[in-house]
């Protein structure tokens, strides 16, 4: 039994390295493989979900076991001998990588990688589910799946190093956000989470702009002037308590940040044209309406 992909354009990059992927193959092995190795920059990921065998590898011989994982890299020769009672079932995914490390950025993982041209223990990091869905991937081929083998591959190198790396911490991380994100972050947490108290002068203080550059902000952002912003986060979250019969219109005005109910059904009437009681009546009435449609 043996299900292969090969001859595919597999490439992606991790951490700025090319990796081609050459060859991706599923088998439960009925012969022994005899001994090879591969050339330079090339690399085998073997995982063994279930079954048993032998592997010899640069003149030592390891027992395979459910749930082994081990890596072949640039010219280390290995054979495989299945145990006929029981005979191993072997995922395996053949890499191509490109490039000197040497001459591009810090890269810890394919560092990693490529410096451990041998490795086998128990896999730690859920290396099943991966190599399943890969193949799921693979044999169904739905839309972007192609994406999704390139990331799946990603992963892959990223697991078997943290098997090699038993949870290290990584050194590096990711790079500050730049102020122009940073900013679209805080004005739309602030409007979103507190929308009773929004001020034009608190949000220009996080933004560590002037209340007239924030204004211009928002207007470059989202055409809307800091009022208009509030009257709609205010108001959706009007929409949303509304649908809660067991809350008054006055409990919602002060949720709302309003100084009484007859300010907050005001602004509900300007901004939805209607009063907040008819708008309540209104949501009930589709609601039992969509109840009778069930079956």
């Amino acid at each position: 039994m043996r299900t292969l992909y090969t001859d595919m354009n597999i490439r992606f990059t991790l951490d700025g390295i090319p990796v081609h992927g050459l060859n991706i193959a599923f088998e439960r092995f009925t012969r022994s493989i005899p001994a090879h190795s591969h050339g330079s920059g090339c690399y085998e990921i073997h995982y063994i979900p279930f079954g048993y065998g032998k592997l010899e590898a640069q003149g030592r011989h390891y027992d395979i076991t459910p749930n082994m994982l081990f890596v072949t890299g640039p010219h280390v020769e290995h054979a495989q001998t299945p145990l006929q009672e029981d005979p191993m079932q072997e995922y395996c995914v053949y890499l191509k990588t490109f490039g000197n490390l040497r001459s591009k950025k810090p890269s810890p993982v394919m560092e990693a990688f490529t410096s451990m041209p041998f490795w086998i223990g128990k896999d730690t990091q859920g290396m099943h589910s991966l190599m399943k869905q890969l193949f799921d991937e693979l044999s169904h081929r739905y839309i972007g799946y192609q994406n999704q083998v390139e990331a799946l591959l990603s992963q892959l190198l990223i697991h078997t190093v943290r098997n090699y790396e038993q949870r290290r911490v990584s050194q590096t991380s990711f790079a500050r956000s730049d102020l122009a994100h940073s900013q679209s972050v805080i004005i739309e947490e602030y409007f979103l989470y507190e929308y009773p108290s929004l001020s034009l002068d608190v949000l220009a203080r996080r933004l560590k702009l002037s209340p007239r550059q924030t204004q211009r902000l928002l207007t470059e952002y989202y055409g809307k002037t800091f009022q208009q912003k509030k009257a709609e986060a205010r108001m959706s979250a009007a929409a949303i308590l509304l649908s809660d019969k067991t809350r008054s219109i006055a409990s919602i005005a002060e949720a709302l940040g309003y100084s009484s109910a007859e300010h907050f059904s005001s602004a509900f009437r300007k901004y939805y044209n209607t009063n907040p009681r008819e708008y309540r009546k209104l949501l009930q009435g589709a609601a039992e309406a969509t109840a009778l449609r069930k079956p």
